[in-house]
């Protein structure tokens, strides 16, 4: 007997319709497409960026968003997302990366003629980014810009209160071992969003003035665990409630895979403070897609937000 089959390789259940065969058949078909979408500069990752852009305006797309998802999942790759309303990179107002002193390691404090410190339980992020063109080499060279909110759930340059602030902002140089390291505070959980860290990759530093050659963009999801224990201590109060309002699971950025590879690891306690650390695996071969302004944000080049950060 003839054995059904789909794009050449024969059905895991050949009595039942294409879209019941399996999670295992469903991968196999979800990277014969990236396969296919490299061949033409296009990357899986760019599948499912309208899907996030869907998503920030209104309309739902979480069956493409969930594709691109699995997409980076299966390869590794670290998910596009979107930047925010408050990503300070020139694309939505504020821009930062024009400014002498950007290139620094410890952000805690603002530079320039700015000169607030943001407080918090002290935290080192340390990212680690890998070329996945290159077989997972240390991308050594690369740009990489951390940006994140404060204790109270503020953003420099935007929020009410600190718009002449730009502390929690930096950019590192990625070493021999393709390691970045930043010295800043926890960050809160604001309302409607999972605790994260923002972060643009640029394929060396004369590129960070101009954020359409970020060559990556993505988030750092916080563990859980560690945010209950840093949320128990003063000035994170509004964050314990915040927290419990949402999960890794209903994210609107982590949702549609709990963040599977980009959730960082933690270590150390609220005394001596965190370390929490991830690789950021990122493929050239495929087409970034990140950035742009996520709901309320009012669009890159659009009217900066002000007030509280909205859900993104």
């Amino acid at each position: 007997m003839h054995r059904r089959t789909f794009q050449g390789r024969p059905l895991a259940r050949p009595t039942e319709d294409i879209e019941d065969q399996g999670l295992g058949f469903d991968l196999g078909t979800l990277m014969g497409r990236r396969r296919i979408l490299a061949m033409f500069g296009v990357g899986a990752a760019a599948v499912g960026l309208a899907a996030c852009g869907d998503s920030a305006t209104g309309s739902n797309s979480t069956s493409s968003t969930a594709t691109a998802s699995a997409a980076s999942t299966a390869s590794g790759e670290i998910p596009e997302e979107t930047a925010g309303p408050y990503p300070g990179d020139g694309s939505n107002g504020a821009d930062v990366l024009e400014q002498s002193g950007i290139v620094r390691s410890d952000i805690r404090s603002s530079f320039g003629s700015a000169s607030g410190t943001a407080s918090g339980v002290p935290m080192t992020l340390e990212l680690t980014i890998q070329d996945l063109a290159n077989g997972g080499a240390p991308f050594a060279g690369t740009a990489v810009y951390v940006w994140h909110c404060d204790r109270e759930g503020r953003y420099s340059m935007y929020s009410q209160g600190i718009t002449a602030e730009n502390y929690l902002r930096g950019v590192q140089i990625a070493d021999a071992s393709g390691k970045v390291r930043f010295t800043s505070i926890f960050p809160a959980c604001y309302d409607g969003r999972w605790p994260h860290i923002h972060f643009e990759v640029y394929g060396a530093e004369a590129d960070i003035t101009d954020s359409t050659k970020a060559i990556a963009t993505s988030q750092v999801a916080l563990p859980k665990n560690t945010c209950e224990t840093v949320y128990a201590e003063t000035g994170y109060e509004a964050s314990v409630t915040n927290l419990a309002k949402v999960s890794l699971d209903s994210d609107n950025v982590f949702g549609d895979d709990s963040g599977a590879t980009q959730l960082g690891t933690v270590t150390g306690d609220v005394s001596a403070g965190y370390t929490v650390s991830l690789a950021v695996r990122i493929d050239t071969r495929t087409a970034a897609g990140g950035g742009g302004a996520a709901p309320g944000g009012g669009g890159p080049g659009g009217t900066p937000p002000t007030g509280q950060p909205p859900t993104s």
